[in-house]
């Protein structure tokens, strides 16, 4: 399975760009987004930014992983020990 997570563009310096996702800033290839732009939401996967996208779309994605993890935690949580 393979996942794209958006990213917040903070600064574009040739082929590639800083980026930054809850705190968390790295460097990335923008060479299959030679559009992008300082402050573009971009998915990334494998280190490249492979699509950008708008604002709206970038947050409910997140909005929705952070969902995903509140879920998984109380599930864990509730679970008994000896099944995971």
């Amino acid at each position: 399975m393979c996942l794209a997570v958006p990213t917040l563009v903070l600064s574009i310096r040739g082929k590639e760009a800083e980026v930054e996702l809850g705190g968390v800033r790295r460097t990335v290839s923008v060479v299959l987004t030679p559009e992008v732009q300082v402050h573009d939401y971009v998915l990334i996967h494998a280190g490249f930014a492979i699509n950008v996208i708008d604002e709206q779309e970038a947050q409910e994605t997140l909005r929705l992983f952070r969902e995903l993890d509140e879920f998984t935690a109380r599930m864990e949580a509730e679970s008994p020990s000896e099944t995971r």
